[in-house]
Formats: structure tokens, sequence, C-alpha cells
């Protein structure tokens, strides 16, 4: 998180808001990754 911020020079408000909406995409792909391949198997 930290390493992020001040990698792409952002302030902690900016970062959370970016870092909360990765995050959820990444959940939600994984989650949705881990049921299509349920149905496979």
């Amino acid at each position: 998180f930290w390493l992020f911020k001040e990698y792409f020079n952002l302030s902690v408000k900016d970062t959370f808001k970016t870092w909360s909406v990765m995050e959820t995409l990444i959940s939600v792909l994984g989650l949705a990754g881990v049921l299509l391949l349920n149905t496979i198997i």
C-alpha cells in the first residue's frame, strides 16, 4: 500500500480509493475464476 502510494506519488485518500477498487476487482475476478473452474472440474 505505502510503496504503491509513494511510487505513484498519490495522497493517502487517493491511494485508498484506488487500492479499494483494485482489491475489489481482484477479489471478484478470483471468485469468478474459482466458480468457473468448479463447474468444469
